[in-house]
Order: structure tokens, then sequence, then C-alpha cells
């Protein structure tokens, strides 16, 4: 056995680099081979409980192995409280649900401080946490609360602390929020700001499953015994493998399908006429950066050492749909984000 703590000096003529690269492409190959397998452990016991949803099963778990958050739309009775349930007991994470309305205050996300005084009639301020305090937060009908509560997330989900009172708090590691919306019903909720839009690293949009899937979940959940997740990862896992995430070498040639993908929704930066007619405002930096992590973790996720240009290409709705917006014109044409998003998908190769 080779060991890369062996000293320099010992052969002072030999270089030590392209063993020590060799060494070091080995073990990454192991963690990922060990990861890929725990992942699709994982997977396989989030679909025992989730029926027919395995691109959204996906969708999830790649948003939180890039350590990011995620938005779900779909109408109810799709599963979504179940998955976000499922998905804090197979990965071993504090999950807490919220569920938001017009009168929801920030307070009651953050937590807040109580005036106490001791039995010696002292008296001080104690910070009483809220369900903001937690690993996985799922943040249901987000949209249905005031600006002002959503804006309680935003410097929790970019800066995993929160302040109250003046005094910041550090949330625990890690810490995903998963929100979800209904498609549908619009009265009574407020359209979420772009600003906050930006901080979820996919959007996952939720179908009806088909006819077998919803045979099987029948049968499932009517019977006198249902099925419970089980724990398959801890959260110490997760961040591991977030970590080992952004270790996954990405080749030049999926960085430029990046870059080429994201710089053409933009009309300052793009020679596309579509772009220029129908997209109001495109993606920034940081969706170059969400889908870069995406691509990587999609990659663990199937059990590859490194991403590919397919990988940019499946993910790029997902990651801009919710980054960009088409002007007045576009929509009274009928074109559509996805639509755009299609035509840039066609300008990588």
């Amino acid at each position: 056995m080779i060991s890369t703590s062996m000293p320099t000096s010992a052969h002072p003529s030999a270089s030590p680099g392209p063993v020590a690269e060799t060494l070091e492409d080995r073990v990454l190959l192991e963690d990922v081979d060990r990861l890929g397998a725990r992942i699709k452990e994982a997977r396989a016991g989030i679909a025992r409980v989730i029926f027919g949803q395995e691109a959204v099963i996906d969708g999830a778990l790649v948003t939180l192995l890039a350590g990011g958050h995620c938005l779900l739309i779909g109408v109810p009775g799709l599963a979504k409280t179940r998955l976000v349930q499922t998905l804090g007991v197979v990965l071993g994470l504090d999950a807490k649900r919220v569920q938001f309305t017009p009168d929801l205050m920030p307070a009651d996300i953050l937590g807040s401080e109580v005036l106490e005084q001791d039995e010696r009639g002292r008296r001080a301020f104690r910070f009483i946490p809220g369900p903001v305090f937690c690993q996985l937060l799922m943040a249901d009908e987000i949209n249905r609360a005031s600006p002002r509560t959503q804006s309680a997330l935003l410097q929790a989900m970019q800066e995993h602390k929160v302040s109250v009172a003046g005094h910041y708090h550090d949330l625990p590691a890690p810490f995903h929020v998963l929100a979800t919306q209904n498609p549908i019903e619009q009265e009574g909720t407020y359209p979420l700001p772009e600003a906050q839009l930006d901080r979820f690293l996919m959007q996952v949009d939720i179908g009806y499953p088909d006819r077998a899937a919803e045979r099987a979940m029948l049968e499932s959940t009517t019977a006198a015994r249902t099925v419970e997740p089980e724990s398959v990862l801890t959260a110490d896992d997760l961040r591991a493998a977030q970590r080992l995430v952004r270790r996954v070498p990405t080749g030049d040639s999926v960085v430029e399908a990046i870059l080429t993908l994201v710089r053409n929704g933009r009309p300052e930066s793009t020679d596309l006429a579509e772009v220029k007619a129908h997209v109001a405002w495109g993606p920034g930096p940081r969706a170059s950066q969400a889908l870069a992590l995406a691509c990587r973790a999609r990659a663990i996720l199937d059990g590859r050492l490194a991403p590919s240009i397919d990988d940019v290409l499946a993910l790029a709705r997902p990651v801009l749909v919710h980054r960009m917006a088409t002007t007045f014109a576009a929509r009274a044409d009928g074109v559509t984000v996805p639509d755009i998003i299609d035509r840039l998908k066609a300008t990588v190769g």
C-alpha cells in the first residue's frame, strides 16, 4: 500500500505530484461509489412511501445533495407534505412544518424574545427559537403569507442564520427549506419576490402519477397497515455527501455549456432574437452556481464520477424556470418561460 504521507526527502529526484493525484482520484472514486450506494438505498426507501414520483424524488435529493432549497409546485393531494416528512426520516433530519397563512408573522417562524423575571426580581430577555431552527423546514403554501413574512426566510436561506432583536442566531446544519405552492388557486396569495425565488436552487413541478402508480398508492395507503419510512442516512452523512459533491470534477465542456445556457438567457448578453424579444429579465450568476452543483449531485445520484452535458440539459428547466420572466408581449403571444428554456437548450451542443 502506498502512503500519501511518505516524506518527499526519501526520493529527492522524484516528483510526488502524479502519485498524489492518482491516489486522490482513487479515493474520490471510492467515496463516490460508497455515497452512490447509500443514496440509491435512500431513494428506494423514499419510493416505498411516495408512489409514481421518481422524478420529484430525484429532484429533491439532487437539491439536498447540492446543499440548496427546493420549491415544489403541485396541486393538493400529490404527497408534497408526505414527501418532506419521508425525506426527514430517511435522511435522519430534524424536520418541521409551517403552514403559511395571511396572518402568519415573522416571529411565528423565526422566534422571539420574551422578558422573564427570576426569583430575585431581575429581568432579562430570553430568546425562544421558532420552527425555522430545524434541519428540514417545510414551508407549506409559502405564497399565502404576506411579503413581510416571506422575507423572514431570506436571511435564513442564504446565510443559515437569523437576526432577532439585533442578535444573530445560527441555524442547525444542514439547513434546507422545501416550500410548496398550489399553481391553481391564486386568490389570496402573494407572489414570491424575485430575490427569494433566486434562493431556491431548483423548482420541481409535481404532476399526477400514472395509473399503475396510483393503483399501488391506493392499495398501500388504504390497507390496515401502511408502509412507514425508515432511516437510512444521518445528518452528518448528508453533510459529508454535500462536501463530496463539491469535490466532484467538472470538465471544461460542462462549464462552457452552463455558461452558454445561462448567459444566453439574459437579454443583455445574448444574440438570440427570441430572448431579446420575449425575456424581461434572465438568470443571474447564482443560476450558474446552482446548475453546476446540481449537475454534480445528479452525477453522484446516477453513480457517475463526473457530470456531463446531458446533466446540464436535464436540469436546465428546474434550475432556470423560476429565475426568468417573460415580457407582456411574450405572454400575449403565448410564449412561456419553459419555451424559452427549450430554445436555450438548443444552443448547447
